[in-house]
């Protein structure tokens, strides 16, 4: 399995990149444009986020992604999070539900997965692929554990085997495994395999946002009725 010695993107990998984009240009192409003057019209500020990400071999690159945040939002909420999840057994939930940073679109955006659609821009760059780990950032990488390191020996992806197995239903350590299983066992079969399942998959990731957004007021209240009682005793 031959691959580029630059990007260590094999060469069956990157034709299915370069095809599988170009056969989408029409819709694509669009579409994006849709999503940036959505962007423009609803907050101020450029519609790209440029964030330096962590890629194959622990390369650093410029990561492009439609921007669902107000420019002040403050990264150090994220980061928090982040930790918090790497340390527990909790499922990788996003703070979208209930993090007032993201712009009125913004949920839709990042529960579709639709923001990262500029990131097709790093594929053909050969900074990413199609599919693969996602591109971690760089103060989530200083904290990987030595076995964890193996998952950089494939090339980041848009989507990826953890994407198709549950994304925000599993833990920390279990998309750690998968993200190793897919660098040990990639294959055709295999990247085409999680292609069909990616939009399923934003599908259920979808309709769990669409369940969140229902339940946040009764836990609001809740919460409210809980605080009453407090304060009363």
């Amino acid at each position: 399995m031959k691959a580029d010695k630059n990007n260590g993107i094999p060469r069956w990998k990157r034709a299915l990149d370069v095809v599988a984009i170009l056969l989408a240009m029409p819709i694509l192409v669009p579409l994006s444009l849709a999503i940036a003057a959505v962007i423009r019209a609803t907050s101020t500020g450029p519609f790209l986020f440029q964030q330096e990400r962590v890629g194959y071999r622990g390369r650093r690159f410029m990561c492009l992604k439609f921007r669902t945040m107000y420019c002040d939002a403050a990264p150090a909420i994220h980061q928090g999070h982040l930790q918090n999840l790497m340390a527990s057994d909790a499922p990788m939930v996003k703070m979208d539900a209930g993090d007032s940073r993201i712009i009125s679109a913004g949920r839709l955006l990042r529960a579709s997965g639709l923001d990262e659609l500029p990131q097709l821009i790093n594929i053909l760059k050969g900074e990413m692929s199609l599919v693969g780990p996602r591109p971690c950032l760089p103060y989530e990488a200083e904290k990987y554990l030595p076995w964890q390191l193996e998952r950089f020996h494939a090339a980041p992806g848009l989507t990826g085997l953890w994407q198709v197995s549950g994304k925000n239903r599993t833990t920390f350590t279990r998309m750690m495994q998968l993200d190793i299983e897919y660098a040990r066992t990639k294959s055709l079969w295999l990247d085409l395999k999680i292609i069909f399942k990616t939009i399923p998959a934003l599908i259920v990731q979808m309709a769990d946002l669409r369940q969140k957004k229902k339940s946040r007021p009764r836990l609001v209240a809740r919460e409210a009725a809980l605080s009453v009682r407090l304060t009363n005793r």
